[in-house]
């Protein structure tokens, strides 16, 4: 067992030995100002479609309902930035989206973290979560102090960029918090304001998610996309990282180095003519573990038909 003063260096270590570049630590405590806003953005309908956004709206903001007993909310982050591009002639992929889906991967790390926690500390009680729980992510790292939300709605962070999967790790354990990242260094800059090819990014970090193409690529189940968006898309079949491309941080983002993230050859040799051939059966097999297997291959089709037609 380890002494309460090596909690969060050994937590760090482990983390980075799992492949997490970044490790915070927050208190447990309800995130009042995000639920206000995330309210007021629902009401708004900027979620769109995506109607399990308004689910569990007090499992959101409130950690100890998720986790009882809840102190400490451990935020991590994981580098997803390629190395290698996809070939130019081909319909454009979210980087996120190059290798196996990324939530079976970080669960997979959270919960061998949470074992060693266990093994060393104690019998502690605690859930990790990756994106698709009902988790603010972001606004947990900004509390770690791992940086701030930019104008586009990621995390940037200072030293490496927004190209990062975010995990949440909640626990009963009292951990030291971390001081909040109290800056924000978008300063005056509107690169991803001004590119967003469906103007979804609005003033005040507000992001219009009914607007956005990773909407309506991925989350939007309709069998068409409305017509009013034609020739808007810029080639983005699956998912958009416009916003990120452009933005001046991401110049510090480095290669990841996790193999379980490899980009699939498809991914970066298909040309437009390989996806217009691909077959159901085919595409089933060789996105069986990739993150494209959300948007099934109806999906696939709609949106590659949509973009060059």
């Amino acid at each position: 067992m380890i002494s309460p003063g090596l909690y969060k260096s050994f937590i760090q270590q482990s983390a980075a030995e799992l492949g997490f570049q970044y490790c915070g630590f927050a208190a447990a405590k309800p995130l009042d100002d995000d639920a206000l806003r995330l309210e007021q953005w629902l009401n708004k309908g900027m979620h769109g479609n995506m109607s399990y956004m308004e689910k569990h709206f007090d499992l959101r903001i409130n950690p100890t309902k998720l986790v009882p007993g809840a102190k400490s909310v451990i935020t991590l982050m994981m580098n997803y930035f390629p190395n290698v591009s996809q070939n130019p002639e081909a319909p454009k992929i979210s980087k996120y989206a190059y290798g196996k889906d990324y939530h079976e991967i970080i669960r997979h790390k959270l919960k061998t973290l949470l074992h060693s926690i266990k093994q060393e500390i104690g019998d502690i009680n605690g859930r990790g979560f990756v994106d698709s729980a009902p988790v603010l992510e972001r606004s947990w790292a900004v509390k770690s102090g791992l940086g701030w939300v930019g104008k586009n709605g990621n995390l940037i962070h200072k030293n490496a960029g927004s190209f990062f999967f975010i995990a949440t790790l909640i626990t009963d354990l009292q951990i030291e918090p971390d001081p909040p990242f109290a800056k924000d260094y978008c300063g005056t800059c509107t690169a991803c304001i001004d590119h967003c090819p469906t103007d979804a990014i609005l003033p005040d970090k507000i992001i219009d998610g009914s607007r956005c193409i990773a909407y309506f690529t991925i989350e939007l189940k309709e069998a068409l996309i409305p017509e009013k968006w034609k020739g808007k898309f810029d080639d983005w079949m699956f998912g958009c990282d416009t916003c990120q491309d452009v933005c001046p941080w991401n110049r510090f983002s480095k290669p990841h180095q996790e193999l379980s993230l490899t980009p699939l050859p498809e991914i970066l040799n298909f040309k437009q003519g390989d996806w217009e051939a691909l077959t159901e059966e085919a595409f089933c097999q060789i996105f069986k573990d990739s993150p494209l297997k959300r948007s099934q291959f109806k999906g696939i089709r709609r949106n590659l038909n949509f973009i060059r037609t």
